[in-house]
């Protein structure tokens, strides 16, 4: 079963433990994902490629509380 397709049921403490890894995951992917191209977007507009990397920092932020509810299971 996909993750996203946990909808419907109670989740068991292993369902919600994989789920929280895998928005982990998916926001340390992320994350770099914008830092990357804030880089090469900066030679576009310097302004756009801080707003990106505010993103990123936020997703940073996001990704530390998902791995706070990890620990409050």
């Amino acid at each position: 079963m996909h993750s996203h397709d946990l909808k419907g049921h109670d989740l068991t403490r292993h369902e919600a433990e994989h789920l929280l890894h895998h928005w982990i995951e998916h926001n340390e992917s992320h994350s770099a994902s914008f830092r990357e191209r804030a880089a090469q977007i900066a030679a576009l507009s310097e302004k756009a490629a801080q707003d990106i990397n505010q993103a990123a920092a936020l997703m940073d932020q996001c990704t530390e509380m998902l791995k706070k509810a990890m620990q409050d299971l």
